[in-house]
C-alpha cells in the first residue's frame, strides 16, 4: 500500500521525514538493507545502484555503469527537493 502523505514534490528534502524517506525509496522500487538501514539498493533493465542515506547527502553507486565496468558515484544534497531528486537518482547514471 503506498504511503501517501509525502510533503509536496517540490519540498526540500531535509523537510521530510525519515519514515518519508523511506518510503519515498520503497515507492520507487527500492529495498533497504537488513542490517545496514541507511543503505538501499534499486534494480532497473539497464542499471542497478546503491543508495547510501549520509549524514548530509545522499549517495548513489550505479554499479558498473561506466564505459570501463566501473561504477560511477554521485552525491546530492538534501537541500535538492524530492522531484528534483526523483529526476536526478531515477533517470538512471
Amino acid at each position: 500500500m503506498p504511503y501517501t502523505s509525502l510533503p509536496a514534490a517540490e519540498t526540500p528534502l531535509y523537510n521530510h521525514t525519515l519514515p518519508d524517506i523511506e518510503a519515498w525509496l520503497s515507492e520507487r522500487g527500492c529495498q533497504q538493507d537488513a542490517t545496514a538501514l541507511n543503505q538501499w539498493r534499486i534494480e532497473r533493465t539497464a542499471w542497478e545502484a546503491e543508495i547510501l542515506l549520509e549524514v548530509d547527502s545522499i549517495v548513489v553507486r550505479y554499479l558498473r555503469a561506466a564505459n570501463d565496468g566501473s561504477d560511477i558515484q554521485r552525491g546530492f544534497k538534501y537541500s535538492l527537493s524530492r522531484r528534483d531528486l526523483n529526476e536526478a537518482i531515477f533517470s538512471g547514471p
